[in-house]
C-alpha cells in the first residue's frame, strides 16, 4: 500500500529532515481474475479449478503443526476451494507444494525427486537475505516465491493497517521514555552500533534475553506500552524488511516507533509518514535524542492520528498465510522457474 496522507506535524514538531510522503494507490487484480476465468471456460483446466485446490506443505514452518484436515481456509478466513495438507503421500494430488526455507537446509528432508506436470512449487521465507543461506543450490527449482517482499508472487507481510472508522485515538499511560526488546544482540549489527551511540544521550529500558529480562507473551505489550517511544530496530537492513518490531511492538502496543531499517520512503509504503520516526531523519543521534526528550504532549499525540482511520492487523498464523496462495493462484504465472533465486532475493 502506498500512502498519500498529509503530514500533520507543525514546523516545530518536525525533525531535521522533513519526511517525504510517497503517493500511490493499489492496482486492482479483479479484471485479471475475470479474464483468467473466462479464458479457462470450456477447457480441461476449468473442471480442475472447480475442485478444491490442494496445497501440500512439505514441512510446516513452525514447530507446532496445526490440524489442517477440515475446510480450514473457508472456516477461518472465508477462502473457498482451498485444501491444505501436510500428508506427503498426497504429493501426486497436489496442485501446489510449499517449501519453507528451513526445509532446504543441510541435514533436512530433501525435495521430491520429480515435479508432476502442472504442479507448482513455492519457496517460502520470512527471513532477510542476511539471515538466509544456501540459496545458490536451488536455481531453476521454484515456480513462485512467497516472502515479505512486495514484489513476491505471494506477498506475506508481518502486518498491515486496515480501515477502521472509529475516529478515536487510544494512547496508553506513559511512565518512561524509550524501551527496546532484544533477544539476539550482536555487536556487528547496525542496530547494536546505533543503540550504543544513542544510549550516550538518553536512557533506554531494555528487555529480552539479551539483557536477562525476558518478557512473557502476555507481558510484552503491557510493558512496552508504558514507553513513549520504542526502538523498532531491524536485525538487518533490506528492502521491505519491516517486521513485528514495527507492527506489534510499536503500533499495536501504542507507542511511537523509532525505526532503523530500509529508507523512510519504503516505510511510507506501509504506514503513514507521520506515524513513525526514522533514525535517518536526523543529522546525528544526539539530535534524535534531543528530539525525543523535548517533545511536548501536543506533538506526541500527532503521531497517533492514524488510529482515527486504521487499526493494526498482525499476520502470525501460518495457516492464514498459506491459505492466501489459493487467493493468488489464478493470477500467478504457471510453468515459470526462478533461474537464480539468490540473485533475486539479494536484489
Amino acid at each position: 500500500m502506498l500512502w498519500a496522507l498529509p503530514l500533520r506535524w507543525s514546523p516545530r514538531c518536525q525533525p531535521g529532515v522533513k519526511a517525504l510522503v510517497t503517493a500511490g494507490v493499489f492496482v486492482t487484480t479483479l479484471w485479471n481474475l475475470r479474464v483468467f476465468l473466462n479464458a479457462s471456460k470450456g477447457s480441461g483446466e476449468d473442471s480442475k479449478h472447480r475442485e478444491p485446490l490442494v496445497i501440500l506443505v512439505w514441512e510446516w514452518p513452525s514447530k507446532q503443526v496445526p490440524n489442517v484436515s477440515r475446510d480450514m481456509c473457508h472456516e477461518l478466513y472465508g477462502i473457498r476451494g482451498c485444501q491444505l495438507t501436510t500428508e506427503r503421500q498426497l504429493l501426486h494430488q497436489a496442485d501446489v507444494v510449499v517449501f519453507p526455507h528451513s526445509t532446504l537446509q543441510p541435514g533436512r528432508d530433501k525435495l521430491p525427486k520429480e515435479r508432476l506436470p502442472g504442479q507448482n512449487w513455492v519457496w517460502v521465507s520470512l527471513e532477510s537475505p542476511s539471515n538466509t543461506r544456501a540459496l545458490a543450490a536451488w536455481n531453476k527449482t521454484f515456480n513462485w516465491v512467497m516472502t515479505y517482499r512486495q514484489d513476491s508472487d505471494i506477498f506475506i507481510p508481518y502486518g498491515k493497517l486496515v480501515p477502521n472508522r472509529s475516529a478515536t485515538m487510544n494512547i496508553p499511560a506513559k511512565t518512561n521514555l524509550v524501551s527496546w526488546v532484544i533477544s539476539n544482540y550482536h555487536r556487528t549489527q547496525k542496530r547494536a552500533e546505533v543503540y550504543k551511540n544513542l544510549s550516550r544521550y538518553l536512557h533506554v529500558n531494555i528487555y529480552g534475553k539479551a539483557n536477562n529480562k525476558p518478557l512473557c507473551k502476555d507481558c510484552l505489550l503491557p510493558t512496552i506500552s508504558k514507553s513513549k517511544f520504542y526502538l523498532a530496530f531491524e536485525n538487518s537492513i533490506h528492502r521491505d524488511y519491516i517486521t513485528e518490531k514495527l507492527w506489534r511492538n510499536s503500533l499495536l502496543a501504542g507507542t511511537v516507533p523509532v525505526v532503523l531499517g530500509p529508507p523512510r520512503a519504503n516505510y511510507e509504503q506501509f504506514v503513514p509518514a507521520d506515524s513513525f520516526i526514522h533514525v535517518d531523519d536526523f543529522g546525528s543521534l544526539e539530535e534524535l535524542a534531543t528530539f525525543l526528550k523535548t517533545m511536548n504532549s501536543s506533538c506526541y499525540r500527532q503521531f497517533f492520528a492514524w488510529q482515527r482511520r486504521f487499526s493494526v492487523k498482525l499476520y502470525t498464523d501460518w495457516r492464514e498465510r498459506i491459505c492466501t496462495i489459493c487467493t493468488a493462484y489464478p493470477r500467478l504465472p504457471h510453468g515459470r522457474l526462478y533461474p537464480d533465486l539468490q540473485s533475486w532475493f539479494n536484489s
